[in-house]
């Protein structure tokens, strides 16, 4: 049985799937060529990303039975486990564009990390109800013996692992590569930071995900939902003491690879959250799914509105 079959929504438009491709690929130009023109270190963490975003996908996909890709344009690997490659664009994208606003408030490099991931997770609030419901991909709640959770079942639809790992990529990505940077002398090292990166990104994650997951479930009955909630909590307070112990930076660096990726993700999923119908739904899902995107675009509505904008990305320890 396919695992989106006791979904009441039928297949998404037929322009819906490459629409959001062709977004992804335009967001990954935009990206690109802020990149090219400021230079090696911009340039890695993003292929860096884009790799990382790639293959914590396909290690997802093939090592879950109960976690599928929708058919978009450009796929890679074999079905069913095969994986978009706009996903992977989605990911770098994200990540850049999170570390061009963090990098404005000089944060220690832990809370310049948890703050690069509590933005991620803004988008993906506004992004992952939307976009189960469209088909992109699924979580197999019939298979898993709760046909009655398809979309009501941990945040309506949404399993709360899966917020608690877009955490945990992100934080890892962004908190190794800044480290990594510390060090990073030569133009060969620099090169490798990407690979190095990832294999340290991957290695966390696996342990967080799985080995500690699992002790921490089986020993203290912690859960997904506990462990999102504990995950969130820490972040914030990171970031908070953070900024009390952060560097002065009179002058910001917004550009529009900054700003259009987490708009065109808060606005592109909250039109398709109407146009689909599926705002009709579910009352709390509606009102969380619109405070989720104006706080993404209040967070950064003041940046744009500072004019004095500084040449390089700076970077704190």
């Amino acid at each position: 049985m396919l695992p989106f079959a006791n979904m009441p929504y039928g297949a998404a438009p037929g322009y819906c799937f490459p629409l959001t491709e062709i977004c992804m690929y335009a967001l990954l130009l935009i990206c690109g060529w802020h990149a090219l023109k400021k230079g090696m270190a911009n340039i890695a963490w993003l292929l860096g990303a884009l790799c990382f975003g790639l293959l914590l996908e396909y290690v997802n996909v093939a090592t879950s039975s109960g976690y599928v890709y929708g058919q978009f344009w450009l796929m890679l690997g074999k079905a069913p486990h095969n994986i978009p490659f706009c996903i992977g664009c989605g990911w770098a994208v994200i990540i850049y564009s999170s570390r061009l606003f963090t990098d404005n408030f000089g944060l220690p490099l832990w809370a310049a990390a948890a703050l690069d991931s509590l933005l991620a997770l803004n988008i993906d609030g506004s992004m992952d109800v939307v976009a189960y419901r469209l088909h992109m991909w699924h979580w197999d709640w019939v298979g898993r013996g709760y046909p009655s959770e398809t979309l009501t079942g941990q945040w309506f639809g949404v399993p709360y692992a899966n917020f608690y790992g877009w955490l945990l990529v992100v934080f890892f990505y962004s908190l190794f590569g800044r480290l990594l940077e510390k060090v990073a002398v030569t133009r060969l090292w620099k090169a490798v930071l990407p690979l190095l990166s990832i294999i340290l990104s991957q290695a966390a994650l696996w342990v967080s995900l799985f080995p500690l997951a699992d002790l921490l479930k089986q020993t203290f009955g912690i859960s997904s939902m506990h462990r999102l909630i504990a995950l969130i909590i820490l972040l914030a307070l990171m970031v908070v003491t953070g900024f009390a112990r952060r560097n002065k930076i009179s002058d910001h660096y917004f550009p529009l690879a900054a700003w259009i990726v987490p708009l065109w993700f808060h606005v592109y999923f909250l039109v398709w959250l109407f146009l689909g119908g599926f705002s009709r739904e579910n009352s709390w899902m509606t009102a969380l799914s619109l405070l989720n995107a104006t706080v993404g675009i209040l967070i950064h509505l003041p940046m744009l509105i500072k004019k004095r904008p500084i040449t390089i990305l700076t970077e704190t320890c």
